[in-house]
């Protein structure tokens, strides 16, 4: 059995490879451990292979591992977040990737402002439909929902999120990594570090070759780093 670190060490091949194949640098993705179920001791050994950042997709789920791991780190919420939660995500994360609706952001605002915080987010978009429960905003609703979201103190809205349905093929998720990155592009048709919305959160283990392919910037990746869930 391959450990954890030799899992992160071919990944990160795997994500330098595409990149390069792309025209991209490799330096402009970032890999994000997705920790949901995984003990703090593994955890830990993703950390010791040089890992920065985690997510976790529950927030009582995060609170004891965040206290286990330790500040060396940063972490991101990755998964549905209810309002009456914030209060508990705002302090320990740096940046929440599913914001969908203005109420989630104007609790979000409050709770930062109330510590001085300035918190990165990503807005989810449901581009299929398909995926209901995982939330997110409808493409056409999205032009809104950026401008009330960006408008609120306390939040630096950095970009979109996606969360497909999965597909054993990934060739079957590159039409909705194509159409985020497109609707990023009609919200800020000049591509820039140093603008808001740089980020594209978006691909799995399954498929972020794919989603490198078509400009992901945050990579979610579990699997491929601590093996399959139990």
């Amino acid at each position: 059995m391959e450990t954890i670190a030799e899992n992160i060490t071919r990944l990160r091949e795997r994500i330098y490879n595409r990149a390069l194949k792309t025209g991209r640098k490799p330096d402009e993705i970032t890999l994000v451990a997705v920790t949901k179920t995984v003990d703090s001791n593994r955890i830990k050994e993703a950390r010791e292979a040089g890992v920065t950042v985690f997510g976790e997709n529950y927030v009582q789920e995060a609170m004891g591992k965040i206290r286990h791991i330790g500040e060396e780190v940063s972490w991101h919420m990755i998964g549905h977040l209810q309002t009456n939660k914030v209060k508990h995500v705002v302090p320990l994360f740096s940046m929440i990737h599913s914001v969908d609706s203005v109420r989630l952001a104007e609790e979000i605002s409050e709770r930062a402002i109330e510590r001085d915080k300035i918190m990165e987010v990503l807005i989810q978009v449901n581009i299929g439909r398909e995926n209901a429960k995982a939330g997110g905003v409808k493409p056409e609703e999205l032009p809104q929902l950026f401008e009330a979201v960006s408008s609120l103190r306390g939040i630096n809205v950095k970009g979109l999120m996606i969360m497909p349905p999965y597909f054993s093929d990934p060739e079957k998720a590159r039409p909705f990594f194509t159409t985020l990155r497109e609707l990023r592009d009609k919200l800020f048709p000049f591509y820039s570090d140093s603008l808001p919305l740089s980020h594209l959160s978006m691909g799995m283990s399954s498929d972020f070759e794919v989603a490198i392919d078509e400009g992901a910037t945050i990579l979610r990746i579990g699997t491929a780093i601590f093996g399959g869930r139990k």
